[in-house]
């Protein structure tokens, strides 16, 4: 399935049916603030399996996407000080390392106990995150053994994930920028990798 959406307006109609998808063990590719990325469920432990299968990815390297603050903070353990930096930055191309909380599925956590959470600045992911009730498990689209243009391009994206996955959601042309990467879980915050952010 091929479907468009546009961030300015995302249509109700067709996030609830992406939604749908995601409820039925789907896992779809989406836009976000940075590059596109592979989507599933957090509550599908089949479609997780499939993301890592499709990315040949570990379970330390997967991330959640949430709709707000108050969504991160039932998935993590958020003190003060790393409240009023996610505060400063979120919604933006940033991925956060946090504890996780007990709500976390160890489907997910594999044996870490720490979560990457994101809030994009992009309305698509988020209006799909608050469709569905659960955050997303998000793994970007990309490949270090390739040239990464097609990864911009929802219907090159398509060409060659359609049958991989059950949706592609046509967002607009993506760019090859990811987030920047920042480790919360010590007394200070520590950069692991310059992205499309500035933190302040």
């Amino acid at each position: 399935m091929f479907v468009k959406l546009y961030p300015e307006n995302p249509n109700p109609r067709e996030v609830a049916r992406i939604a749908a998808l995601l409820r039925g063990d789907g896992v779809v590719i989406y836009p976000t603030d940075g590059v596109y990325a592979f989507g599933c469920s957090l509550a599908s432990r089949k479609a997780v399996e499939r993301i890592k299968a499709i990315r040949g990815k570990r379970d330390d390297e997967l991330t959640i996407v949430c709709d707000g603050l108050s969504h991160i903070a039932e998935y993590a353990r958020v003190d003060n000080a790393q409240f009023r930096i996610l505060k400063r930055n979120l919604p933006g191309p940033f991925t956060f390392i946090l504890q996780a909380s007990g709500r976390m599925p160890d489907k997910v956590l594999g044996r870490r106990r720490t979560v990457a959470v994101r809030v994009p600045a992009n309305s698509i992911p988020v209006a799909i995150v608050r469709e569905l009730g659960v955050p997303l498990v998000t793994a970007s689209v990309k490949d270090p053994d390739e040239v990464l243009e097609y990864t911009t391009d929802p219907e090159l994206l398509y060409e060659r994930y359609g049958n991989a996955v059950d949706a592609v959601i046509d967002g607009g042309y993506g760019n090859l920028v990811p987030t920047t990467l920042v480790d919360l879980t010590s007394a200070e915050p520590e950069l692991l990798r310059e992205g499309g952010g500035e933190l302040v």
